[in-house]
């Protein structure tokens, strides 16, 4: 299989697929930045890089960065031997951002739990929080039954990509 990267189409597919996630309710340079990073040839950009390629002003990008730094898609890593921080998606930036997102359901939960118990049996109100909370303790335990399958998943994942292509994880 050619090693061959076409950066145009490359930078075409990724601009489209970071304002797909700003249709979907992400930030409009957030999605984009997240894009131009996971797209990249190492995963990991400047700040500098990311202006350059977005055409983007440097406050924009350090914002759109700082969210994802706080939903944990991206990380913040400093180059060596310089004051320059490089910005790295990993190859399980999304599960390890879902796994943050399932220790907040935890959280929402026991929350809801108190609200349910204040809201006065048989009451509307009792009913929709009990139905929300419902719903999330349901969502709770299918993430870890997925967190569980995803894993093994990933695991035949690089073994293929290994084997397709003679590198190792990294």
């Amino acid at each position: 299989m050619s090693a061959h990267r076409d950066d145009d189409a490359v930078r075409r597919y990724t601009e489209q697929f970071g304002n797909l996630l700003a249709d979907t309710g992400w930030p409009r340079m957030a999605g984009r930045v997240f894009a131009a990073i996971l797209s990249s040839e190492n995963g990991r950009m400047t700040s500098a890089e990311l202006s350059d390629q977005l055409q983007a002003s440097p406050a924009a990008v350090s914002g759109a960065v700082n969210y994802l730094l706080n939903l944990r898609l991206a990380t913040r890593e400093r180059e060596p031997g310089t004051r320059r921080d490089v910005y790295v998606v990993q190859d399980d930036s999304w599960y390890q951002t879902m796994m943050t997102e399932d220790a907040s359901l935890g959280r929402w939960s026991e929350s809801l739990r108190k609200v349910l118990d204040a809201s006065g049996d048989g009451t509307p109100a009792h009913r929709r929080i009990r139905v929300s909370l419902e719903f999330i303790d349901f969502i709770g335990e299918e993430v870890k039954g997925l967190s569980e399958r995803w894993i093994k998943r990933k695991a035949e994942i690089d073994a293929e990509i290994d084997a397709q292509y003679g590198m190792p994880e990294g």
